[in-house]
């Protein structure tokens, strides 16, 4: 991503000859200069993407000109299209439970100016990391979700999230879960990680589970939440080799690395708009 100032374009249409040209030629026309450019034509569902970053200063108007000008263009191409600006920051907001390590990373990330968002707000449904949040000067909210009240504890966590104006929701090990009305509101604009022993072994003590089945390969996946557990549009994956010498305790910690790591990748992507969704696929232009 570029360091400077800059406008991103993403895109998608049904694929045709001229979309490069015609969306390069609005850029060039108005002296924009762009400074990183991806496309994917897929030829089976016949549909183009694109993601374009355009150096903001070499531009003669701003963001809300941009979107009226170029209008036509993406009407003519029928184009789902979207344009942001690298000066604002997106704002995530973490849900968590009782596993600490992803949220200590993403905080670490933030901390150290490697991850560069705001984080309005991090929600739980355990007090136990309110200290801890706290003492990064970051609001903590406890909203506690039992079998008769969680209707009323997911409207409380969407009112929180809309309050603090959140871009996109990070389930952190969050262990809920989400009600079909937030997956569709938060429609792309929630991500979930978990081991990626699903659908093998489901429920308490997966690596346990793995263990006993002798299991050579770890993983995680990042993915956008839908009203299917677990099945919504992938992000990012990845995984790592185990053998025969690893106990279980070594596959929780290999589980936690890799868990920590894709979900900072498949973060990155978003917050960077690298993530164009299709259907129950993604494009990621990385």
């Amino acid at each position: 991503m570029s360091s400077a100032r800059h406008y991103t374009l993403t895109l998608s249409c049904p694929d045709r000859v001229g979309i490069v040209a015609a969306v390069s030629t609005f850029v060039a026309n108005h002296q924009g200069w762009i400074v990183e450019a991806q496309h994917h034509a897929d030829r089976v569902a016949q549909r183009f993407f694109m993601r374009q970053e355009i150096l903001a200063e070499s531009l003669p108007f701003g963001i809300e000109v941009f979107r009226e000008q170029f209008a036509a263009i993406a009407e003519s191409f029928q184009m789902e299209w979207n344009i942001t600006d690298s000066a604002q920051k997106k704002r995530v907001v973490i849900l968590v439970s009782k596993l600490e390590h992803c949220l200590y990373d993403l905080l670490s990330r933030w901390q150290s100016g490697e991850l560069d968002v705001e984080i309005p707000c991090v929600i739980s449904n355990h007090d136990v990391f309110r200290k801890f949040v706290e003492w990064h000067e970051i609001p903590f909210y406890y909203v506690p979700v039992m079998p008769d009240t969680k209707a009323d504890a997911f409207d409380k966590v969407m009112h929180l999230f809309d309050n603090a104006k959140g871009d996109v929701m990070i389930l952190a090990r969050y262990m809920q879960v989400l009600s079909p009305e937030m997956c569709d509101r938060y429609s792309g604009r929630i991500i979930n990680i978990h081991h990626s022993f699903l659908p093998s072994f489901v429920g308490a003590k997966p690596y346990h589970q793995a263990y006993e089945r002798g299991v050579k390969l770890t993983g995680a996946t990042c993915h956008y939440v839908t009203a299917d557990l677990d099945a919504g549009p992938i992000i990012e994956q990845d995984v790592i080799r185990i053998d025969h010498s690893d106990s279980v305790d070594d596959l929780v910690r290999y589980g936690k690395d890799i868990e920590k790591a894709v979900l900072a990748r498949g973060l990155r992507y978003h917050v960077e708009d690298r993530v164009l969704v299709h259907g129950n696929k993604t494009v990621v232009f990385r």
